[in-house]
């Protein structure tokens, strides 16, 4: 090997290390993002939820996990945007979810 061929996988090396660090630097810093995220809109849910409603949203997080991801976000903007005047209770929560929630289709299967 001449001591060019050695300087090239040397700056190839090296580069590629860094693009790895960026990589990595970028990853933590999407994760940090996240968290903080995820912070507040925690916090938003405490303002705005009654505690049984807190706890039906996150029964449905544990079965559902997108389904109350959605329910969130729709929550923190109705919030933002000044339409939730008083706390959610379970009843009120419970009505939100039927209005989102899909619609079910019922097949009926007749044998003949």
């Amino acid at each position: 090997m001449g001591e060019d061929e050695l300087a090239e996988i040397r700056r190839r090396r090296l580069e590629q290390l860094q693009r790895q660090a960026i990589d990595q630097q970028a990853m933590e810093e999407e994760i940090e993002r996240k968290r903080r995220l995820d912070s507040q809109i925690h916090m938003i849910m405490m303002q705005i939820l009654e505690p049984e409603a807190r706890e039906r949203l996150n029964t449905i997080r544990l079965t559902r996990p997108d389904f109350a991801r959605a329910i969130e976000e729709q929550l923190v903007i109705l919030a933002q945007s000044g339409r939730i005047k008083q706390r959610i209770n379970d009843a009120q929560l419970v009505n939100l979810l039927k209005q989102i929630q899909p619609k079910k289709r019922d097949f009926r299967i007749k044998r003949v």
